[in-house]
């Protein structure tokens, strides 16, 4: 069950960061570009990857979208 609602929250906050991306006009590549980060690397942030790196790529991505 517990895995269940991280796996389903992960997901949503996915959605929501690709919605606010389109919303705006943006694409993955051109938020990476603004992040100087890899379009792999942000790509496994914005799907739930938990390392370090990746938590610090959402942490920036909330703050550039507003979200």
């Amino acid at each position: 069950m517990t895995e269940e609602l991280l796996v389903e929250g992960i997901k949503r906050n996915a959605n929501h960061i690709k919605s606010v991306l389109a919303e705006r006009g943006m694409t993955q590549v051109e938020l990476a570009k603004l992040l100087e980060a890899n379009p792999q690397v942000l790509n496994k942030a914005i799907q739930g990857d938990m390392s370090p790196r990746s938590l610090e790529l959402r942490k920036r991505i909330n703050k550039i979208l507003g979200i």
